[in-house]
């Protein structure tokens, strides 16, 4: 198993440990720091218990616990909101169908809301974490970058600046560059080595940032090298980042819309 792999299953086992963890807390806030006997806590334990696999299920679902996701977003936020609602949904549904009894729905809102906050911190915790393993030595993904232009300058920054697992450790261009290093990492020729770099450097991701007329042969060496391609939106011409993949009746395209009002969002 990869390195990032076992970090993401470590994750995965941290989050039920704090989703259980969340639900006995507010257990205790709700009937004092004592062990009820009109609403035993291992009844309570045993329901989380089983809804846990399935609200992991809902997460891993949603994409939550991909390495390259940045988990600071709200759209993150927003994800584990509905995992962590739809988790109490389901704890609520079994306690009643295993116990036929009702407890304290002030107990299901604070769980909600502990769960939905501890998750949450707990990730942009563990964000810090496995970035930072993933770009110690040796690298989890060394990535290798298409085209020596300002974009090119400007995307590795970023990715130095948000500590992304993804690392890059050079730079070809279809023409001769002057410069040996831009923003810091390597000019390593142009693209008549790009088998050779992809072997040699054991390269998991390239990102093309030039339009270069080699794009199928790009595309070409990527497949056979098991290399994740990816493309800025601006090799297309498109420069105000408000590009969106959507699906067009099974074709994945990318979307620019005109300006709307927010709300337009839920109709279109």
């Amino acid at each position: 198993m990869r390195r990032h792999q076992t970090l993401v299953a470590l994750w995965i086992l941290s989050d039920a440990a704090i989703f259980i963890g969340t639900y006995a807390l507010a257990y205790f806030i709700r009937v004092g720091w004592i062990l009820s006997t009109d609403f035993p806590l291992s009844k309570l334990l045993a329901v989380i218990v089983g809804v846990t696999p399935f609200w992991l299920m809902i997460l891993l679902a949603l994409g939550v616990f991909h390495p390259l996701r940045n988990q600071k977003t709200l759209v993150t936020l927003s994800h584990i909101i509905t995992a962590t609602l739809l988790g109490v949904a389901l704890f609520t549904l079994g306690y009643y169908f295993r116990f036929t009894a009702f407890f304290s729905r002030l107990l299901l809102i604070e769980a909600f809301f502990l769960s939905s906050i501890g998750i949450w911190a707990w990730h942009i915790i563990m964000q810090r974490i496995i970035r930072h393993i993933l770009r110690s030595p040796p690298l989890s993904f060394p990535t290798l970058i298409i085209g020596a232009t300002r974009e090119t300058a400007r995307l590795i920054h970023t990715l130095e600046r948000q500590r992304s697992p993804l690392t890059p450790i050079g730079i070809l261009d279809s023409r001769s560059v002057r410069e040996e290093r831009i923003a810091g990492v390597p000019v390593l020729g142009k693209l008549n080595i790009l088998d050779t770099i992809l072997t040699e450097k054991s390269i998991t991701h390239l990102i093309q940032c030039s339009n270069v007329e080699h794009t199928i042969n790009l595309l070409s060496a990527c497949r056979m090298h098991d290399v994740t391609y990816m493309l800025l939106p601006s090799v297309l011409g498109i420069m105000e980042r408000d590009e969106r993949i959507e699906s067009l009746e099974g074709f994945h395209v990318t979307v620019v819309r005109p300006r709307a009002s927010w709300w337009s969002f839920f109709f279109i």
